[in-house]
């Protein structure tokens, strides 16, 4: 896989855990009073010592994966290769690709013309021996 390719995953990667760390710290956050006018929110009715630990230790594990990830795409940026010279070489070199692309895209083109022929003549071939063979003539 690619170093580009890779970066992708590894974007997806991020936007997955911090999407289901965002959800679950919104899930799983106890209810708090939001004004002195409001009474107080119901209270939980499940161990509250199971919930309190898990409750500190899952943010915690969660941006643990989220920093690991985050160190992962930043080894996999510094791995991608240097820019050669300025931004006039890179816009010179890029010229000379689609210069060359331009090329290969005719050849092919060529290439694609010459075989259209040739199916075109296997197929008349084709048909002047099928029709041979029904109306029992010798070929020419």
């Amino acid at each position: 896989m690619d170093i580009i390719s890779q970066l992708q995953e590894q974007v997806n990667t991020i936007a997955g855990l911090a999407f289901n760390t965002f959800g679950t710290l919104q899930r799983d956050a106890p209810p708090v009073r939001l004004s002195p006018n409001y009474p107080e929110p119901p209270a939980n009715p499940s161990s509250a010592a199971e919930d309190a630990a898990s409750l500190a230790e899952q943010p915690k594990l969660m941006s643990a994966a989220l920093v690991k990830a985050a160190k992962q795409f930043d080894l996999l940026v510094a791995a991608l290769p240097l820019a050669e010279g300025g931004e006039e070489s890179q816009l010179k070199r890029i010229a000379e690709l689609q210069a060359e692309n331009d090329a290969v895209g005719q050849e092919l083109q060529k290439q694609l013309e010459a075989a259209e022929n040739e199916l075109k003549q296997v197929q008349e071939l084709f048909r002047q021996a099928t029709d041979n063979c029904l109306n029992l003539k010798k070929p020419d």
